[in-house]
């Protein structure tokens, strides 16, 4: 059921044309650093924590266009912080996977939600090099460019394709790895993408038979984990489950669900 004043389908319009925005910016930026333009690259948490002025560009358009077309929602993004607010929020990651996109990979991500009472309700994953449009909206169901999506059916635990991720920082980064070698002998393999948006987004399109990360923000998993549900994945967002860890988050097609969080609990999960 709707919130009252909530009109999930406008929200996601708006997420989708705003992400749309941002992404043809980060395109042409992308594109320009192929024939050899330069873009300002700092750091955050550590030297392989980048961020850059690209990120920054990208997060100002969200926030000027949302505050055109929706006046007074705050705007909680990755670059410029935020907090909630009563009603709707806009949780914004101007560039998922800046990594990525410095070195010339095309996985990555912008990415736009609206939360209410810290729940999504409608999102939108654009991305830049190739345009396409991930989209869900409560209750509605996920898509991509359109074309409604659905989660696989992987028969058992052995053939299911799991995505990952790893921590910027050295100490954690190391013990993830090794909760990845142990979990590999036991599922068909493990993929690191490096965009938790578009790796949420992957298990809704059945790329992924599920994903599980630790340690992500409220922006990485804000729009990819409502397409992913809305396309039929059980989802667990940090909080949710200690047996996986505090900060975990868990998608999956609900044929593995079960067999593949006990494997995850017996890797040491909740030790990552």
């Amino acid at each position: 059921m709707s919130d009252v004043g909530v009109d999930e389908s406008l929200l996601k319009s708006v997420a989708v044309q705003v992400a749309t925005d941002a992404a043809e910016l980060v395109r042409e930026a992308w594109e320009g650093m192929a024939r050899g333009r330069s873009v300002d690259v700092g750091t955050k948490s550590g030297a392989t924590d980048v961020v850059t002025a690209v990120d920054h560009e990208s997060e100002r358009l969200v926030r000027d266009r949302l505050a055109s077309l929706r006046p007074g929602e705050p705007v909680l993004g990755e670059e410029g912080g935020g907090a909630a607010g009563d009603g709707v929020t806009w949780v914004v990651d101007p560039i998922d996977g800046t990594v990525n996109f410095l070195y010339g990979l095309p996985w990555f991500a912008v990415s736009v939600a609206a939360q209410v009472g810290g729940e999504s309700v409608a999102g939108a994953v654009v991305e830049p090099a190739s345009g396409r449009v991930w989209s869900a909206a409560r209750g509605q169901g996920a898509f991509l460019d359109g074309r409604q999506l659905a989660v696989s059916a992987p028969p058992r635990l052995e053939l299911t394709l799991v995505g990952t991720g790893f921590a910027y920082a050295r100490e954690r980064r190391t013990r993830q790895s090794r909760f990845a070698a142990s979990l590999l002998g036991q599922v068909r393999d493990i993929r690191r993408n490096g965009a938790a948006s578009l790796d949420l987004c992957a298990v809704a399109a059945g790329w992924l038979d599920a994903y599980v990360e630790h340690g992500l923000n409220r922006w990485d998993w804000a729009a990819g984990a409502l397409i992913a549900a809305e396309a039929g994945a059980q989802v667990l967002l940090p909080g949710a489950a200690a047996d996986l860890g505090a900060d975990a988050t868990y998608a999956a097609a609900p044929s593995i669900v079960e067999p593949l969080r006990k494997a995850l609990v017996d890797c040491g999960a909740a030790e990552v």
